[in-house]
């Protein structure tokens, strides 16, 4: 039973790594991750551990994610797939998202923690929260990751 499942484990592991599309996945979040994080070492002149793995900034990973999926999806199962439409819908739905949603919750952020700071209330149960204000992403942000997404779609398939 034990050497089974070993047998098992080693067969899905080496599905995952000969699955292109999900290579594509994972090639298109790393390369936007790396790059936002080099574009904050060159800008900030300092390392961050929070851009690695962080979300919000240039470029946007999740749609380096989601477009490497879809153009991967696409490329391997074809526009009248299940995989790709599935995927596409799910692009569409994460780009607005982050173009639209979360970066009025970073805006919303960014005043709520002005306010925070301005008043000095007594007792003010909030007076140590700082909320996190990098949460979203501008057009231009969500356009460079998705161009990242393609590529790696592209490439890797």
């Amino acid at each position: 039973m034990e050497v089974w499942r070993m047998a098992q484990i080693e067969q899905m592991l080496l599905d995952a790594w000969n699955n292109r599309v999900l290579i594509s996945v994972i090639v298109g979040w790393v390369s936007a991750q790396m790059i936002k994080v080099l574009i904050h070492l060159f800008v900030n002149r300092r390392w961050s551990w929070e851009r690695l793995f962080g979300a919000g900034g240039m470029p946007s990973s999740h749609a380096a994610t989601v477009c490497a999926l879809a153009v991967s999806s696409l490329l391997a199962y074809g526009a009248d797939s299940f995989a790709f439409t599935v995927s596409f819908v799910l692009a569409v739905v994460v780009l607005h998202d982050a173009r639209g949603v979360r970066l009025e919750t970073g805006r919303q952020a960014q005043i709520l923690n002005v306010i925070l700071r301005e008043w000095k209330l007594e007792h003010n149960p909030f007076s140590d929260t700082i909320l996190k204000e990098l949460v979203g992403h501008t057009p231009l942000q969500v356009f460079v990751g998705g161009c990242i997404g393609v590529i790696a779609g592209v490439l890797i398939h």
